[in-house]
Order: structure tokens, then sequence, then C-alpha cells
């Protein structure tokens, strides 16, 4: 309870713990590429939240944002108005990227599977109970894709990444 001597009450409690989050990611500085800043502020934001599994529902759910959260917001929007980005599609922009981030996130945490080991035997297991020929497309992708030696699934995160930025960058050419 002497917590409460230092903030007021839960909601302030939760916004101090969000802002702390926030001032982790790495943040675009001006004059940056803004599709390697936010490539690269993608990463670290992923990096983060694989720290701080528990802030996936709460980044963006806060009311009073404290000064990290807005830094790091105005330091987005700062890179991609200065890039070139119109007022409209920086908007757009933020609403993907953080959209991918946060989504690529929230399913990474909650998968029942975390090496590339428990990926495959997840796999081999799932598969046992198919029947001959049931399920050819997830049969496919699980011993062409998912079951190689190797594979992560956090491996998808930056390709599909570069998708979102690809489509970014061909709409404001």
């Amino acid at each position: 309870m002497s917590l409460y001597n230092h903030v007021a009450n839960k909601e302030d409690l939760l916004d101090g713990m969000v802002d702390l989050v926030f001032g982790e990611v790495e943040l675009p500085t001006p004059g940056d590429d803004w599709r390697r800043a936010m490539r690269q502020r993608a990463i670290s934001m992923r990096q983060v939240l694989s720290r701080h599994r528990w802030a996936i529902g709460l980044m963006e759910s806060r009311s009073k944002p404290e000064p990290a959260t807005l830094r790091h917001h105005n330091a987005v929007l700062g890179c991609l108005r200065e890039g070139g980005l119109s007022l409209t599609l920086t908007a757009h922009a933020v609403s993907v990227l953080d959209s991918y981030i946060y989504g690529f996130a929230l399913q990474e945490k909650t998968l029942p599977f975390n090496t590339p080991d428990e990926t495959a035997a997840l796999a081999e297991s799932l598969m046992s109970g198919f029947g001959d020929g049931e399920y050819p497309y997830l049969t496919e992708i699980a011993t062409a894709h998912v079951m190689r030696p190797g594979y992560a699934y956090g491996d998808e995160f930056e390709f599909g990444l570069d998708l979102v930025l690809n489509g970014l960058q061909q709409a404001a050419a």
C-alpha cells in the first residue's frame, strides 16, 4: 500500500508502467530515412514487447499518456511527415504498422510453442490426427515449411513488416 504514496491510483500506476515500456523502444531521429526508421522501430517494439508481454493490451489503451509515450508517438509521426508522407498517409501508416506489430506480438505471445523443436513437435502431433489427404494444405505447410530445421515463427515478423513497408512506400510514391 505504500506504493500509493507515490501514485494516486491503479490507473496512474499503469500509465507509468506503459510509459517505461515506451521508453525502451528505439526512436527514429530527425533526418532518418522513414522506411528504415520505421523498420528499426518495429523490430525494437517487438523486442520490447517480448520482454514485457503483459503490456501488449495496454500500450494504446491509456487515456493519460506520459512523457516517454508522447515522445515516442511524436518521433514516429515526425519521421513519417519529414520523410514526405502526407498527413493522411502518416495516419494510415501508424495505424497499419502498430496493428501489425501489436497483432504479431499478441499472436506470438499466445502460441503454444516457443522453440523450433516445440513447433515441429506440435505440428507432428496435430498431423498424426489427420486422415490421409484430409487437410492437404495444412499438411503441406507443416511438412514443407514449419517442420524444416531451424524454422522459427518469429522469423515471419520481418517478412511481413517488409510487405507493409513496401506497400506504404508504394502509396507514398
